[in-house]
């Protein structure tokens, strides 16, 4: 079993997780309405998706 010869310092520690950390995610815009929008994924204000309407929207009744 591998067994560190000298305690690794805190600098040492510190740039190795320096990679570690999480990046935001892209966001691309509705070819419809131009909203920002998750990649591959249809668009919860208007329910396009790849400039095809997906998910029909139900209009508010007054």
């Amino acid at each position: 079993m591998a067994v560190p010869r000298n305690r690794s310092s805190n600098a040492k520690k510190n740039s190795r997780s320096s990679h570690s950390a999480l990046k935001p995610k892209n966001q691309t815009k509705c070819s419809n309405c131009g909203s920002k929008i998750m990649s591959h994924r249809a668009c919860p204000k208007c329910g396009f998706y790849a400039k095809r309407q997906i998910i029909v929207k139900k209009e508010k009744k007054e």
